[in-house]
C-alpha cells in the first residue's frame, strides 16, 4: 500500500494523526509529516506500521509474513491456527484468539508504567518472602505462575495462576468480554483489569460467585492467591502516573 493509498484510506475511515499514531506506535511528529506531505519516502518499517491499521487483517498478516519469506497460507479469520501465529515474524505483535489474529500496537506510556510498577510489587513481594511463585510481564499484562513445571523457556504450558490487563479503549471488549471467559474457562485463578481512564480495578475471583469486587484507585487491592497477604496501593499506582493523566 503506498502513500496516496493510505491517505484515501486515512480519509474514509475519518481517521486523525492522533489516532493513527495511537495505533500504529508511529510517532505523531512522523504521521504529520506523511500525511502532510513533507515525508514522501518513508522508512519501510514505518510504511508497514502504518499500513497494518489501512489493511484489511487478512491482507496485513499475508502482507508481513510474505516479506519474512516464511511458508504460510492466507486464511481467514477464524481459520488462522498456533503454526500460522508463530510464522508471524518476531518484531510483529498479535494476539491468536479462537483462530482470529488480533494486532496489538505498542502499549501507551501509562500502561507500561502500570504494568512495570505493579509487577515490581510482586516481585518484591515474592523476593522478600522466598516464594516460589514467577511473575512475567508482557507490554501490556502482569502474570504470576506459581507451578514452575508450567514454564518451557519463552512460554507458559497450562494456565497463570494471576493475570492483570491494563484496558485501552482499543482492547477494552477483547479484555473484559473474550479474554475475560476464556481465562476463566483456562483455569486461571484470579484476574484484574485496570481501567486507568474510569480509575477503577475490576478483580475477579474465578473460584467465588460474588464477581468481580470493584475497588477504586484510593483502594489497597489484596491478592487473592497470597490469601491478601499482599496488596497494592492504587493511591501509590496513580501518584506514580498522575503526572501524565494531569499534565
Amino acid at each position: 500500500m503506498n502513500i496516496q493509498e493510505m491517505k484515501e484510506k486515512k480519509k474514509e475511515k475519518g481517521y486523525t494523526n492522533e489516532q493513527i499514531a495511537e495505533l500504529s506506535g508511529v510517532p505523531l511528529g512522523t504521521v504529520q509529516k506523511i500525511f502532510g506531505g513533507t515525508t514522501t519516502s518513508p522508512r519501510y518499517d514505518t510504511l508497514k506500521a502504518l499500513e497494518k491499521i489501512f489493511l484489511p487483517m487478512e491482507r496485513y498478516y499475508a502482507s508481513v509474513v510474505k516479506d519474512a519469506s516464511a511458508a504460510y497460507t492466507v486464511k481467514r479469520q477464524g481459520e488462522y491456527t498456533v503454526e500460522d501465529y508463530y510464522a508471524l515474524p518476531d518484531e510483529q505483535r498479535a494476539e491468536l484468539i479462537d483462530g482470529v489474529l488480533y494486532d496489538m500496537a505498542s502499549p501507551e506510556t501509562l500502561h507500561q508504567m502500570v504494568g512495570g510498577y505493579i509487577y515490581a510489587r510482586f516481585l518484591e513481594f515474592i523476593s522478600k518472602n522466598k516464594g516460589n511463585c514467577i511473575p512475567l510481564i508482557a507490554p501490556l499484562d502482569v502474570q504470576i505462575v506459581c507451578d514452575r513445571d508450567k514454564l518451557y523457556k519463552n512460554r507458559i504450558y497450562g494456565a497463570p495462576d494471576f493475570i492483570l490487563e491494563v484496558l485501552s479503549k482499543f482492547t477494552r471488549r477483547r479484555d473484559m468480554v473474550i479474554k475475560l471467559q476464556k481465562y476463566a474457562n483456562a483455569g486461571v485463578k484470579e484476574y484484574w483489569m485496570v481501567d486507568i481512564e474510569g480509575r477503577r480495578v475490576f478483580v475477579y475471583i474465578f473460584d467465588e460467585e460474588n464477581y468481580p469486587v470493584i475497588y477504586g484507585f484510593d483502594s489497597k487491592v489484596p491478592v487473592y492467591i497470597w490469601g491478601g497477604q499482599c496488596e497494592i496501593d492504587f493511591s501509590e499506582v496513580y501518584n506514580y502516573i498522575r503526572f501524565l493523566i494531569e499534565s
